[in-house]
């Protein structure tokens, strides 16, 4: 039984509720890693998926900041098929741009920090060295233009909020990435038909949320670049893996981005790099760590298609 000391003046009172941070987007591939993360640091979040938090929705995102009452928000929620939405073009922008825009508006009037995300995809890749964070943004389709239009957008009315620009990710958690595709082609020695004349910056998932979060709770602000150092095409990236991972590196079928005949134009170049400093490690060192994290899983995978088969 716990004994009150009546002399002191705060005996007996509830401590005020923690407040949580509160992540967009919770069954995407960003909000599933920050959840997980702020798990393993011990950070109290509350995740809401969009049947559940609707950003474009000013009374939702009023709804939601209410009820959670957030010391900070991460947007990780979006419009992602960079192709569809060429013809889509209406909710890429509602959930790529209004979206974020509500949030940034909502945390600035309720003194909220505020993080989202924007892509390599804001830039035209007619540079030859790293994008860093001071470059124009010139996109080439319209999944670009509306991160583009978010920034500007965010930053307009929260000058306050962080914008993290990234690409191309990469994690064991998924499957839902071009290095988890690799792989199994290679070990399933099937053909990879893989760009060989476009670069880009692997990012891995659990650097970048990492050091968002780190950048949050310093209450950094701005538009900051983070991607794994190095640059490398597609075709590249999915030989060095199956190389990692001792398979045969002949399975890659190099293609020009063109032949693809995707909707939506892609630059050419759009490594990023960063006047702030390069606080990911080498994307070399992270696709030791994901490639042995990921073997494991796609060999029993093989092995139990090929009993069911059988």
């Amino acid at each position: 039984m716990q004994i009150l000391d009546l002399h002191d003046p705060t005996a007996g009172l509830a401590l005020p509720p923690v407040q949580p941070l509160l992540i967009t987007g919770a069954n995407g591939t960003l909000g599933r890693a920050f959840q997980r993360l702020c798990a393993v640091r011990g950070i109290d979040f509350v995740a809401l998926s969009r049947d559940e938090l609707n950003i474009a929705d000013p009374l939702s995102v009023e709804k939601a900041l209410s009820q959670h009452n957030p010391w900070a928000v991460v947007n990780t929620a979006g419009y992602v098929r960079v192709d569809e939405a060429e013809q889509d073009f209406k909710r890429c922008y509602r959930e790529n741009t209004t979206g974020p825009t509500v949030l940034a508006a909502a945390c600035a009037y309720r003194d909220i920090h505020f993080l989202t995300f924007s892509s390599d995809l804001v830039f035209d890749g007619n540079k030859s060295v790293a994008y860093v964070e001071s470059d124009t943004p010139c996109p080439l389709n319209v999944y670009g233009n509306s991160k583009r239009l978010a920034e500007r957008d965010v930053l307009l009315h929260m000058p306050q909020a962080l914008v993290v620009r990234t690409s191309a990710f990469f994690s064991p958690w998924d499957e839902y990435n071009f290095v988890y595709s690799a792989l199994r082609a290679a070990h399933g020695k099937q053909q990879f038909e893989a760009a060989d004349d476009v670069l880009i910056s692997p990012t891995y998932v659990p650097d970048l949320v990492n050091v968002a979060l780190d950048l949050l709770i310093d209450e950094e602000r701005g538009v900051w670049h983070l991607a794994n150092q190095g640059a490398y095409t597609w075709a590249d990236l999915a030989r060095l893996v199956a190389d990692m991972a001792s398979l045969d590196t002949s399975f890659v079928v190099p293609r020009s981005m063109q032949a693809f005949g995707l909707a939506a134009a892609r630059p050419l170049y759009s490594v990023l790099g960063s006047k702030q400093g390069n606080l990911l490690p080498s994307a070399e060192e992270r696709l030791h760590t994901c490639v042995s994290q990921m073997m494991p899983a796609i060999t029993a995978s093989s092995e139990e298609h090929m009993a069911v088969a059988s």
